[in-house]
This record gives C-alpha cells, structure tokens and sequence, in this order.
C-alpha cells in the first residue's frame, strides 16, 4: 500500500456519514472516505448509484441531508477556489479564447496579475495548447477542449480536483491519450483527486484506489487498492494485474449494472 495512506497525519479529505434525499428518493446512504493528500481516487458504479451527486456534494454545490464532508479539517458548506471542478462537458464560454476561458476561476477570485496569467499560461503548455492561446472553444477538437478545462481548473491551484466523467464524450482513442496526459499532469503536481467514471479499465489505469459503489441509495461497497507501478504505460492495461483488477470489479458490480438496466428498461 502507498505510504501516503498510512499516514496519521488529518487526511485531506475526511468524509463521513454522508446521507442525500431528494424528496422521498434516497440516493446515498452513509458514505464515508478518508483521502490522503496527492492520492488519486475513483469512483464507479450502477448508473444512478450517486456517483455525480456525491461529488457535487464534496464540491459545496449540493447540501449533503446527514453526514459532514471535511478539508483539511475545515467542514465543507459552499463552493470554493479550494476545490476545481471538471464537468462532463467543457462548459467554455464560446465567447472567450482558451486563455480567458482558463483564467476566469482567478478574475471571479479577483486575482488576475501577471503571476497569474504567467500561471495559467505555463498550465496552457502543460496540458498540450500552447499555441492555441488565442483560439475560441469552436475551433478546438473535444480533447482540446477538455484540455482547456482542465487547464482552467488547476489555474486556481485547487487542494483538491473534482472530476465528473471528464473523459465520457471523446471517442475511444482520444479517451486514451487523455488519461495518459491526466497522468503525466498529475505526476507533476499531484493534486489530490475524486474522479467519477463508468469505465472501470480507466479507473484502474488512473487510481491509487477505486471505490465502488453499490446500486442505490449508494452506499461503499468495497475499496480496492490499486498496486501497480507508476508511471504507468497504456501497456499496463494487458498485463494479468492489471486484468485481474478490472475483472475483480466488474463481479463486484455486475449485477448491480444489469439490475439498473433491466429496470430502466422496464
């Protein structure tokens, strides 16, 4: 197991007891997740088990009903620089280029100066659109796009990165090469980070732990530690381990998934 998991340092992210209803509809119950500082999580499972909700929930955006979500010890109430969102679309405002798009999260702070357009500009180069600057979100592919996203939510050097599905529009081959350059990102700074996806092959290939959970209301139903070297070629995802890790999961919530779909389809 990583060292950074046994520390008994406050972890980064504490989150306990969470419960969410929207009406009569549960759809968490009791949550619970202690995150290390630079640790890389996902989440999957069953549509509909909460994934998103428990996200935005973390990210302030939604009000949990029980339970208490913490950052470095402080409770989380509302929305804050501390933590940068990315959606499952870009959300880029067509009318701004790709450097405003990115550095809007510091003018609505009310920080934009030269360290920090220098910042975002050296972000720009790291996720691959140096060069693109100038260009507006219509003339980018959807990786490009995501790109510029991602860009902007790291420009307010967030503790902790919130990521919904980032990676669910692109085609298979971009899908690929975005989780390699999540990665090679990631090293670089290792920010702590909560991901939410369906593909468990990704979530493999991304985490040091996947957390799954059962259909809802969602509930943890297993954590899965993720004992694979980095940096980790896209190679990895033919080796046994890593195989056996996605097959691991995948029985874990096969039929939560096929119960989901049976019922959607009722």
């Amino acid at each position: 197991m990583d060292a950074r998991l046994t520390k008994a340092a406050t972890p980064k992210l504490a989150i306990e007891g969470i419960d969410m209803t929207f009406g009569d509809l549960e759809v968490l119950r009791g949550i619970s997740l202690s995150i290390a500082d630079g640790e890389f999580i996902s989440i999957v499972g069953a549509s509909g088990c909460g994934k998103t909700t428990f996200l935005r929930i973390v990210a302030g955006l939604e009000r949990a009903t029980g339970g208490e979500v913490r950052l470095d010890g402080k409770a989380v109430r509302e929305p804050g620089i501390d933590r940068g969102f990315v959606f499952q679309s870009d959300n880029l405002l067509p009318w701004r280029t790709v450097l405003a798009n990115a550095i809007i999260g510091n003018e609505v702070a009310g920080r934009v100066g030269p360290q920090e357009r220098r910042r975002t500009l050296d972000l720009l180069e790291l996720v691959g659109l140096k060069g693109f600057e100038q260009y507006f979100p219509r003339q980018l592919s959807g990786g490009m796009r995501q790109r510029a996203n991602l860009a902007r939510a790291l420009a307010v050097d967030p503790k902790v990165l919130l990521m919904d599905e980032p990676f669910s529009a692109l085609d298979a081959q971009t899908r690929e090469i975005m989780q390699t350059e999540l990665m090679r990102i990631w090293e670089r700074g290792r920010k702590t980070v909560l991901f939410v996806t369906h593909q468990i092959d990704e979530a493999v290939y991304l985490s040091d732990r996947v957390v799954i959970f059962s259909r809802r209301p969602g509930r943890v139903q297993e954590t899965v530690a993720i004992d694979l070297p980095r940096p980790r070629p896209l190679s990895i995802k033919r080796s046994p381990a890593f195989v056996e890790y996605v097959d691991h999961i995948w029985t874990l919530i096969e039929k939560d998934v096929r119960e989901t779909v049976l019922h959607e389809n009722v």
